[in-house]
């Protein structure tokens, strides 16, 4: 399969490109630094915080799919996965590319955002401890990080493409052990920690699950 990896030196997006090479795929890696990437792949320079449409569209054309590891690393960053991906959903739609995959939070969905001004006040794959303590935590703590990603999800939605966000809760950089849970639509009951490779294992599954499309999947150990 043709695929077009965003953000490719990334934390997950790293193991998106390592993993697709060992699958067998053919892969163009988009990343601010392509100097960086040392698997034997088509790069292409992508500043995402401020996208040039021209090179993203080049870089996806002819692409079976897009899957996106794009999030902002730092508070200054935020806003970075809104325009990347709004741009990333722009460039696709030139090119007729339909595939679209990326990663998001698991304490997205119940968090305002333009598109979804009242979310559920839970997440029903969440128990006690993230209700009442874990998430409402994490909204303040990364109250910005997640705005940007909440802006994101509703742009992926809006964008009339075979969409599948992924959801992970923290991540972690442990070894893929290909051994998580996932559930649609919802976070993974006691799910507290995913590896960053693990969620990049389960994005190129969805590869091959067209059951996925248009649907959240919650990933977690």
């Amino acid at each position: 399969m043709r695929l077009t990896i965003v953000a490719a030196t990334g934390g997950i997006g790293r193991q998106l490109l390592l993993q697709a090479v060992d699958a067998g795929h053919d892969v163009t890696a988009v990343a601010r630094s392509p100097e960086k990437i040392t698997a034997p792949v088509r790069t292409a320079y992508a500043d995402l915080a401020h996208p040039d449409l021209p090179a993203l569209t080049e870089a996806i054309k002819g692409s079976d799919a897009v899957l996106s590891g794009l999030g902002a690393r730092t508070t200054s960053e935020a806003g970075v996965a809104t325009r990347g991906t709004a741009a990333l959903i722009e460039a696709a739609r030139r090119v007729g590319v339909r595939r679209l995959i990326v990663v998001s939070a698991a304490p997205i969905g119940t968090l305002p955002s333009p598109a979804r001004p009242h979310p559920p006040r839970h997440d029903p794959g969440d128990g006690f401890f993230m209700r009442h303590l874990g998430v409402p935590f994490t909204h303040r703590m990364f109250r910005e990080h997640y705005a940007d990603l909440a802006e994101m999800e509703d742009a992926v939605r809006a964008s009339g493409l075979d969409w599948t966000i992924s959801r992970p809760p923290r991540l972690t950089d442990k070894p893929l052990s290909g051994r998580y849970r996932t559930a649609v639509d919802r976070n993974v009951r006691g799910g507290l920690t995913a590896s960053r490779a693990d969620v990049a294992h389960q994005m190129l599954a969805c590869l091959e699950q067209p059951e996925t499309i248009g649907h959240t999947i919650g990933v977690a150990k």
